[in-house]
């Protein structure tokens, strides 16, 4: 079995009870020490510490619903490939224990070495420009193959082509989820996970079941900055969940970059944003291992190839091709493998609708 801490159950049991979140645990934890104490201690001692009706709950027998996930995680946990970390843990990364509110328990699913390898977090748009998710692929290929491990949240656009990237190179990948370590979302990465758990390495704090809640993704954010020694931030909108992660990450005390881009993009808004809030502004990945100062480390390493598919979800695939910034069109046909004849008249007709507009030596730029 591939627990480190015998005394898991009891870890579970307590972030489990109802009423019970990361605010009343560390209470409760730094009073009695272990789970196990907080069990047996009295209603009148626990009332001290939680609310009475908190403490009436964690002084009764455990539930069945309880003792069902307690049974679902130990058969989970069979494989050898999936482990659960506890804050008393050996194996429990330091980097997260170092911020501010750390998960009590985190399920890992993969390599779990790797979240004490040193990384980096590549965040960013989900409504990604074509430019933008080549951008997050070879800058996390370049930094991966620098021995850097990339850290994203698994989701469609930017974070999906970040993951590919690092797991062409020596350091891989890690994705830190928003539902149980047991569920892929959105299912359309359903392969690229399967590769990273092969391959690299799956993080949720969310017991096993837990579907996908809108609330639980900003919260995973900051355990996708906490693992990392910075964040790069590639295409963010104005109000988008990378800048929130890129906020945490600087009230964790990490380096913070950007990519700039075009200023008639909204998905350059947030980057230019960070940019004048003190973020690093970088155009490679040498910038960004030069102001961390990490030595690449040279290893050798077969890339892990991919089938998973990188689309933008945005209605018109053109101008998702296209991006904001000057195109030549023998660029275009190569995105979109559209022949010339057939990419000329779709180009045309989103011209005489105003969407984009040629410009001299057979680019084309768009206006929308």
């Amino acid at each position: 079995m591939a627990k480190h801490d015998a005394d898991w159950p009891d870890w579970l049991r307590l972030i489990q009870t109802t009423g019970v979140g990361l605010e009343a645990a560390r209470k409760l934890l730094t009073t009695f020490g272990l789970p196990s104490s907080i069990f047996s201690a009295g209603y009148s001692e626990l009332r001290k510490i939680v609310p009475e009706r908190v403490a009436m709950t964690l002084s009764q027998p455990i539930t069945d619903e309880i003792s069902a996930q307690i049974d679902l995680t130990r058969e989970w946990c069979q494989s050898a490939d999936n482990h659960l970390l506890t804050l008393a843990d050996a194996a429990y990364p330091q980097s997260l224990l170092d911020i501010a509110d750390p998960p009590i328990l985190i399920y890992v699913k993969g390599r779990v070495e790797l979240l004490t390898s040193t990384s980096i977090a590549v965040v960013g748009s989900r409504n990604a420009t074509a430019q933008g998710i080549n951008n997050a692929e070879k800058f996390s290929e370049t930094l991966s193959h620098s021995g850097l491990t990339i850290s994203s949240g698994l989701a469609a656009g930017i974070d999906a082509a970040a993951h590919q990237g690092g797991l062409r190179g020596a350091g891989s990948t890690i994705a830190v989820i928003g539902t149980g370590a047991d569920i892929v979302y959105p299912a359309r990465n359903r392969g690229l996970a399967h590769l990273i758990a092969d391959n690299g390495c799956i993080v949720s704090e969310y017991s096993l079941g837990m579907p996908a809640i809108a609330a639980n993704f900003p919260r995973r954010n900051r355990i996708i900055s906490g693992l990392a020694k910075g964040v790069l931030v590639i295409e963010a909108a104005a109000k988008s969940g990378s800048l929130i992660t890129a906020r945490m990450a600087a009230e964790q005390g990490r380096d913070v970059f950007a990519i700039p881009g075009s200023i008639h993009s909204p998905l350059s808004k947030g980057c230019h944003q960070l940019i004048k809030q003190g973020a690093k502004l970088v155009d490679s990945a040498q910038d960004i291992l030069d102001e961390m100062r990490f030595t690449p480390q040279v290893k050798n390493v077969k890339p892990v190839a991919s089938s998973a598919t990188l689309q933008s979800e945005s209605d018109d695939w053109l101008l998702t091709a296209l991006g904001y910034d000057p195109v030549h069109v023998e660029v275009l046909v190569a995105r979109t493998g559209r022949d010339i004849a057939s990419l000329t008249g779709q180009l045309l007709e989103r011209e005489l609708e105003g969407k984009l507009e040629s410009l001299p030596g057979g680019f084309v730029r768009r206006l929308t």
